[in-house]
């Protein structure tokens, strides 16, 4: 059995069992009340367990984590207060992400694994448009084309586009209009640096499970604070990340500890205007993941940011002060309190309001899976420095990294882009040597020397297995794999 995880002291400690870790959680709080030094003491707390943890560090505060701490009048009065007699300052092996390739090591993934249900969200789309986004996705799966990266992406769009007559029978109707907004979309994307998100090589899970030589999960680290400033960006690729995760983790069952945990800052950003069909899939990929051995805990500043249905589902809460001075604000504080199983000793609702920095009400779940009463508990301070480390210790860091050189070279294979470059390039060669009628042929959809027709490929695609390489990242991007039995 694994020991339990300290997090502060009430009128007796406070632990959070490590069974019941992956039964997900939640730290809210007003701004300025110790969210980002819980977050970091529990990452702390689960990276000397042995569990590797993930975590989206939106000022660079986290960094911290890597280096040991230094004593101050704060940290004695609290340790003195806890009466903390073990305590000690340490650094935990953190290693860096970036989507941008600045503050960290590349992460990246591509459009098929993306897939149209979180590219639509991404780029803002209707229903319309994302029909369309469906269909591109559906004529490079009939043809084996990857869909790779953003050129990729658009020349399929100008390809459906100049073809849509064509495609219409099979397909359905492929709106001009649409192709124009999605095409407009994109060049917002790369504005936003989307382009450095979608190319290979795509991240390896694996790479988040490490432990160092030591037994201690290592903490991986999203730089965000350039991320966060488009915020559609953000919210996609953690969804990304929980979807993937859930797709090529196996099941473990009920596990002593997690495999893996998750913290996603800013948790508002994920379901905000998001559809209800996406919201249903959250739910759904929230609720089984825990089967994974994988924890995914909210940070955010209020409990009403989170759907009901995904905060049911958030067995260990801590909360940490929220202000009331308006109307909206007292009906958030009471919304708050109604999460938590009742101490007769105070009131909750009141407690909220009055709790100190680095003061937080806490109620995690005991041994068979039900939430203890709450208590109003002072969270321990971290081990690790608070606070941004130097840009300088940040490089000293990446260059020796496990991953150190991994992911730093994009590669560009071949894909729809390089294929569809192609057959213009032949077509156009047949017509300068004369030859119109291997023209006409070669420029309908889905067809050449070595290729079916259209209709050939629709055919054959209803017997392919789901098996293969696109029709399985097509299913994943999706969030399809709690529809197909996986």
């Amino acid at each position: 059995m694994v020991e339990p995880m300290f997090i502060g002291q009430a009128e007796q400690a406070v632990f959070l069992l490590p069974q019941m870790a992956n039964r997900h959680g939640l730290i809210a709080g007003a701004t300025g009340t110790g969210k980002t030094v819980t977050l970091q003491g529990l990452a702390e707390g689960f990276s000397a367990l042995g569990v590797p943890v993930f975590a989206a560090d939106i000022k660079g505060d986290l960094s911290g984590i890597s280096q040991a701490g230094k004593a101050n009048s704060k940290i004695s009065e609290r340790v003195s207060l806890m009466q903390l007699t073990d305590f000690q300052f340490s650094a935990f092996p953190t290693t860096f992400w970036d989507v941008f390739g600045e503050q960290g090591h590349p992460v990246r993934t591509t459009i098929s694994d993306m897939g149209p249900l979180l590219l639509a969200r991404l780029m803002n789309l209707n229903d319309t448009q994302q029909g369309v986004l469906t269909l591109l996705f559906r004529v490079a799966d009939d043809n084996g084309w990857l869909v790779l990266d953003l050129k990729d992406l658009r020349a399929m769009l100008q390809f459906i586009a100049t073809n849509a007559a064509e495609f219409q029978t099979l397909y359905g109707n492929i709106s001009a209009a649409s192709v124009g907004a999605i095409q407009r979309r994109l060049l917002v994307l790369e504005q936003q640096g989307a382009d450095k998100l979608f190319a290979e090589p795509v991240l390896n899970l694996d790479d988040l499970l490490q432990t160092d030589a030591h037994g201690k999960g290592v903490i991986n680290l999203l730089a965000a604070d350039k991320l966060m400033q488009s915020p559609q960006l953000y919210s996609t690729f953690l969804l990304w990340l929980l979807a993937e995760l859930f797709e090529q983790l196996p099941e473990v069952g009920d596990v002593d500890k997690p495999k893996l945990v998750l913290f996603f800052d800013e948790a508002h950003l994920i379901f905000d205007n998001a559809p209800n069909a996406l919201l249903d899939k959250i739910e759904q990929v929230v609720r089984l993941i825990r089967s994974k051995g994988v924890g995914v805990y909210f940070v955010t500043q209020s409990p009403t940011d989170i759907p009901d249905s995904v905060l049911g589902q958030l067995g260990n809460r801590i909360q940490h002060a929220l202000r009331a001075y308006t109307a909206k604000d007292q009906k958030a504080v009471r919304a708050a309190a109604e999460t938590f199983r009742d101490n007769p000793a105070f009131s909750t609702e009141q407690v909220i309001t009055e709790l100190g920095v680095g003061e937080a009400l806490v109620s995690v779940l005991n041994e068979k899976g039900q939430p203890q009463i709450v208590q109003r508990t002072l969270i321990k301070p971290p081990q690790g420095q608070i606070g941004p480390i130097s840009a300088q210790q940040r490089q000293q860091l990446m260059q020796n990294s496990l991953v150190a050189g991994v992911y730093e070279t994009i590669l560009d294979r071949q894909s729809a882009y390089e294929i569809l470059a192609e057959r213009a390039e032949k077509m156009q060669q047949a017509a300068q040597t004369g030859q119109a009628s291997t023209t006409r042929e070669a420029a309908k959809p889905k067809r050449s020397n070595n290729r079916e027709s259209a209709l050939e490929a629709f055919a054959k695609s209803a017997m392919r297995s789901i098996g293969n390489q696109v029709g399985r990242r097509l299913v994943r991007g999706i969030f399809g794999s709690l529809l197909s039995g996986k």
